[in-house]
């Protein structure tokens, strides 16, 4: 057998190997098993080396140059795997398909076989070291044929759901999924997903992708699972042939395609995403509103937390029930106790289900099955009894089939091995065969100490020693001091001379070493054959299974919702098929997390019914506009995602499409400067929104000149207002705008609250019905800090520009570079008042000092 390293021309039997797998994934890098070595050899070595920072060799040598190699052991290669799909890269897996051991005892000649068993990609995880456990891992294929086909699926629970949908909702469709891997044409405009593009084949015909679709999942025609459109049924099957392709050729355990027309969700752009940092903060933290509202149990339940954030719902009745479900466990605290009890204990189900499937899965994945059952009793149990919303449907998929979970019970070892092959993975008494064979193998390492014992009698050497040795088998170990005594014996072998003794060989031990060799060996593979009898229990029972890791999942979200409502500070939204929009006392639940132990969060109420449905906000920076902007916004995203709201009260009517444009910045990679930011997101809402949708603008045209953002934003208020018929906040430095009230009826202007105080202002953070008469943007400026001599030049100046009938044309002869007004001249009566602690003087000496002041100005 050879099965070396390159050889000096790079043309080995080892390395043919190589070449033929790489040109299956020319575009992946190849990670190629030797040993216990995935080695990576040429480019791919390169490549590794620099992203993993490991070392890189030279070997051999092809076309005239040395063969660049690197390698990772097999046993921490997963560490390696997630660094590097993390920076973008596609790993192929080629594996040894034959066990070094067996292929010696038969003499094999040549090197061993292997092949490509997985291409490891963005979109096709399935090990818990390389997903992250509270959120989906979609893999996402688009098609183009008319209207646009989407289906996506997540590997590691089964999900696979399809739309169609007009190529203009491309990019909402994107921020609500954020897909790992897109599948898409190179034409096709994904925005800032372009980096997630992974180049597909053409997709099949129409008819072909049916008829495929249909015969994976063992149905006559793929209309079993509702209706799709070409483009649609064309983006599923394009979908899971290539998650079939990265298992090589092996199906993943998916739910059938559910097409998602009907179900109806609140559309939200990427920039209204990233402008509400609905699930991840812009600056990557956990300042989202997804970590602020975070109250799950599971893995499983923070991810449905997060696709019901990203997805809030348009359907009422679907929202009612999540919110009955909730409500009942608030109103039921013993329940809900016994539940979150349950649940703590309940392990990812549908991921170890996932992997199983796949062949992938370990003994801790039986276990998990193992542990899910258990945990899903014990929660079917707590909810004994009436049950309101989606608690009952859920606690139905519970009841499943004990005998499974009695079966694993009694067959998994505890602790059990991360590897099957690590530790005994089934438990003594289990299997009669297996207990067997380990017998017969323990009996043997009996014999062998009891060997020890004979040899050191018969040679006379106690301190001899029976060990066993990777190339060599089972020897016997002398120091230095008795080897010329155990030469004079014929029956002991010399194998190895070393610098502190010998080790021999004895033909007893040559025997022994077979029998324990081949009881280990059999044993080891009754093993894996429970093992596989067990998994295969399993899968047979993976719909139940999936089920009810949904069913855990839901009333995760459930009880993780309840806990919210606790004490009172978070509502029940009243949700209706209307255009109301009334909050009282709402609150930023981000900005409130953040403030928790500080200053408590100032409440304010918002109205937006449709006598007064658009809200023209003024009033300084820093005084709480845009966190009023956004608190309303998410409102409506915990509301329609069927949680509780923070605020005093709340009544809704359904919102179908949310815009946020609060906040833009520059795409300079796109040349797209923060003006035209602003515009493109701008001129987005007013071709899409609506009389049901809810928008939030903050600051409309102040990217440019002043009287061309009035006019921009004059404008688009009065489009928002007549034609569009939005419910609408719409936050201004303009004042000018709100002498509109008398021109638009719906149109109702607030201030945010600010106090002056001893020439400075105070922040009250109050929303209140009026205008305001000003910007105190230099006030502002003081208090950031800018340097007080160009403060009291920019309030000169913008009391010049104030006082002058010509605004901003007259003003426009202002001396912009005279210097800034002198300080007024020192005095002994300014010098004694600075001097004065009013709050430190007591009565009597207040009054002395009022009398010197007198006397100061009298001279």
């Amino acid at each position: 057998m050879n099965d070396g390293l390159p050889a000096a021309d790079g043309a080995s039997p080892v390395m043919a190997q190589w070449f033929a797998c790489k040109a299956q994934h020319p575009d992946a890098l190849l990670f190629f098993r030797m040993g216990d070595f995935y080695e990576m050899f040429f480019a791919d070595a390169e490549a590794a080396a620099a992203a993993l920072d490991i070392q890189l060799t030279a070997r051999g040598s092809h076309a005239g140059a040395p063969i660049a190699m690197c390698g990772v052991p097999v046993a921490t290669a997963e560490l390696y795997l997630a660094r590097l799909i993390r920076r973008g890269f596609r790993v192929a897996i080629a594996e040894q398909m034959e066990d070094p051991k067996a292929a010696r005892a038969r003499q094999h000649k040549g090197p061993l076989a292997r092949a490509v068993v997985r291409l490891i990609t963005p979109g096709t995880l399935t090990e818990e070291a390389l997903l992250e456990a509270g959120r989906a891992n979609l893999l996402l294929a688009l098609v183009e044929a008319g209207d646009l086909g989407a289906a996506w699926l997540d590997v590691s629970t089964g999900l696979f759901e399809t739309i169609a949908l007009p190529a203009a909702e491309l990019p909402a469709l994107l921020g609500r999924l954020d897909p790992a891997e897109i599948l898409a044409a190179e034409n096709l405009d994904l925005g800032e997903f372009a980096s997630r593009r992974t180049a597909c084949l053409p997709p099949a015909s129409p008819a072909v992708a049916r008829k495929r679709l249909a015969e994976a999942f063992g149905v006559a025609s793929l209309a079993a699972f509702g209706g799709f459109a070409d483009a649609e049924a064309q983006a599923a099957a394009a979908a899971f042939d290539y998650a079939r392709a990265a298992a090589a050729g092996q199906a993943p355990r998916l739910a059938p395609p559910a097409p998602q027309g009907s179900a109806g969700v609140l559309l939200i752009d990427a920039a209204t995403r990233a402008s509400l940092e609905i699930t991840r903060a812009r600056d990557g933290g956990a300042h989202c509103l997804l970590g602020a509202v975070q109250r799950t149990l599971t893995a499983a339940g923070a991810r449905l937390l997060a696709q019901a954030l990203a997805a809030p719902l348009t359907d009422l009745a679907a929202i009612v029930a999540r919110q009955d479900a909730w409500s009942w466990l608030l109103a039921n605290p013993a329940p809900a106790a016994a539940l979150r009890a349950a649940l703590r204990a309940a392990p990812d189900l549908a991921r170890a289900l996932s992997r199983l499937a796949l062949g992938r899965g370990g003994p801790r994945d039986l276990g998990a099955i193992r542990d899910g059952l258990a945990a899903a009793a014990r929660a079917a149990t707590a909810l004994d009894g009436p049950l309101a919303g989606e608690l009952a449907p859920a606690r139905a998929a519970l009841l499943i089939e004990p005998s499974l979970a009695a079966r694993l019970t009694a067959a998994l070892a505890e602790p059990l091995p991360a590897r099957l092959e690590e530790a005994p993975t089934i438990a003594p008494g289990f299997d009669a065969e297996l207990d067997a064979e380990r017998r017969l193998r323990d009996d043997s390492r009996q014999v062998l100490a009891g060997l020890q014992l004979d040899y050191a009698q018969r040679f006379g050497v106690a301190s001899l020693k029976i060990r066993h040795h990777a190339q060599l088998g089972f020897v016997i170990e002398a120091q230095a001091s008795a080897v010329e005594r155990l030469r004079g014996f014929p029956e002991l072998i010399l194998r190895q001379s070393m610098a502190n003794g010998a080790r021999f060989g004895h033909a007893e031990l040559a025997e022994l070493d077979r029998r324990i060799g081949e009881a280990q060996a059999r044993a080891a593979a009754r093993e894996r054959a429970v093992f596989a009898a067990l998994v295969a229990e399993v899968m047979a029972a993976a719909a139940p299974l999936a089920e009810a890791a949904a069913a855990l999942a839901r009333l995760d979200l459930a009880q993780a919702s309840a806990r919210l409502a606790e004490g009172g500070a978070w509502c029940r939204p009243d949700l209706a098929e209307d255009h109301a929009f009334c909050i009282e006392a709402g609150r930023h639940p981000v900005v409130e997390a953040a403030l928790a132990g500080q200053a408590g969060f100032v409440a304010n109420d918002c109205d937006l019914s449709p006598e007064r449905r658009l809200l023209l906000l003024t009033g300084p920076n820093m005084a709480g506009k845009s966190t009023y902007l956004r608190q309303n916004a998410l409102a409506v995203v915990l509301a329609q995602a069927g949680l509780p709201v923070p605020a005093r009260a709340a009544r809704i009517g359904l919102v179908d499409r949310l815009f946020s444009r609060v906040g833009a910045a520059d795409d300079l990679a796109r040349g797209r400067s923060t003006f035209m930011v602003e515009m493109i997101e701008t001129a987005a809402i007013l071709h899409q929104a609506g009389p049901r949708s809810l928008v939030v603008i903050d600051e409309i045209g102040r990217g440019t000149a002043t009287l061309d953002g009035l006019a921009i934003a004059w404008a688009v208020l009065e489009a928002l207002h007549d034609q569009l018929r939005a419910r609408c906040i719409f936050a201004t430095h303009f004042h000018e705008l709100a002498a509109l009230a008398g021109e638009l009826p719906h149109l109702a202007p607030h201030t945010m609250r600010v106090k002056e105080w001893r020439g400075g202002v105070v922040f009250l953070h109050e929303v209140a019905p009026g205008a305001a008469g000003r910007s105190w943007g230099v006030q502002v400026a003081r208090l950031a800090g800018v340097p007080e001599r160009v403060v009291r030049r920019a309030a000169a100046v913008l009391a010049a520009l104030e006082s002058r009938a010509g605004g901003l044309t007259e003003a426009a002869t202002l001396p912009l570079f005279a210097a800034s007004p002198p300080p007024p001249p020192a005095d002994a009566l300014r010098a004694a008042l600075a001097d004065l602690d009013p709050d430190q003087l007591s009565p009597r000496e207040a009054l002395a000092a009022l009398y010197r002041l007198r006397a100061l100005l009298e001279g």
